[in-house]
């Protein structure tokens, strides 16, 4: 980077406070993974991305304050707010299953968001821009903001998913408690005499509970996902006079809605545990990427913001 590059970043606030959340993710990422071989995860690690987060609310909020609407009406902002949902929800979930598993597995993908941000995308996408007639709506923050948090629970569900499919790939394992990861488990083989069951509690491995807050975050992003989908046909209906336009973007969400739906199915009705629904997952980060970046990349449709084309 030359010095008239950092010059631009320093006279452009919004840009800076990216570029700090870029660099304290690259500083935390070789900690997260150095301390995959420890059974906690770095403290300096854990600060140093929320830190980014704290960086990135900044740059949200000024951005925000410049424009004078919410910051989501490009691609340089839904990246943005993008990484500050995946480093919202790495915090969260790592304290709720303190693995380094967890911060290994998902700060790549939130360094790569805001480097793509910062680095790759055009100065014409990174500048803020009245909004067109059809985004005036406070449907904007409902609709948009409810899609990202989906995706970013579904993105940071998938990549503990594939975590699960290469950590301890000798063992076997399945889920005992229906994916709670805590509580006990019924012992049938130890009857009494008055036939009452045996209750014990036990001790989950790392990869059941590596698969519970997966399947979690999954649940959440998939339910986030049904009502960002259901504001959305409502706002199109306002905006274009249909629900549903067969738009490539939407139908790209609503193929990442069905993958979800069929790894839900899969767990719930059918049983499914362990590294079979883990595939199945891995298949909808695939959808995700395509319905995200992908279809606004080329150009087209109702829902793009464009650039090769």
């Amino acid at each position: 980077m030359n010095s008239q590059n950092i010059a631009y970043f320093i006279d452009e606030p919004v840009l800076a406070f990216g570029l700090i959340a870029f660099f304290l993710l690259l500083v935390a990422l070789p900690l997260t993974l150095w301390s995959l071989g420890d059974t906690k995860t770095s403290n300096t690690a854990r600060i140093l991305i929320i830190l980014a987060n704290f960086s990135l609310a900044s740059q949200l909020t000024l951005r925000w304050w410049q424009s004078g609407h919410f910051p989501i009406s490009n691609l340089y902002e839904s990246l943005c707010f993008l990484t500050w949902s995946f480093t919202f929800a790495q915090i969260l979930l790592e304290k709720t299953f303190s693995s380094p598993l967890v911060l290994a597995s998902t700060t790549p993908i939130a360094l790569l968001c805001i480097a793509f941000a910062s680095f790759a995308l055009p100065e014409r996408l990174q500048e803020s821009s009245p909004l067109v007639p059809a985004l005036r709506s406070s449907w904007l923050v409902m609709h948009v903001s409810v899609v990202m948090c989906s995706y970013a629970a579904l993105i940071v569900g998938s990549l503990l998913s594939i975590a699960v499919l290469f950590t301890d790939r000798d063992k076997k394992f399945a889920i005992r408690s229906s994916s709670t990861g805590s509580g006990g488990f019924r012992d049938d083989l130890a009857l009494p005499i008055n036939n009452s069951f045996n209750m014990s509690s036990v001790e989950f491995s790392r990869i059941e509970k590596l698969d519970s807050i997966s399947y979690r975050s999954i649940t959440f992003g998939f339910l986030l996902l049904t009502l960002g989908l259901i504001s959305g046909a409502v706002w199109a209906n306002e905006a274009w006079g249909t629900w549903w336009s067969w738009d490539p973007k939407e139908t790209w969400a609503l193929i990442c809605w069905l993958v979800y739906a069929a790894y839900l199915h899969t767990r719930i009705t059918r049983g499914w545990t362990g590294r079979k629904p883990a595939i199945v997952s891995s298949i909808g980060l695939v959808v995700i990427v395509v319905c995200y970046i992908g279809v606004n990349l080329l150009g087209v449709g109702l829902h793009s913001y464009g650039w090769f084309f």
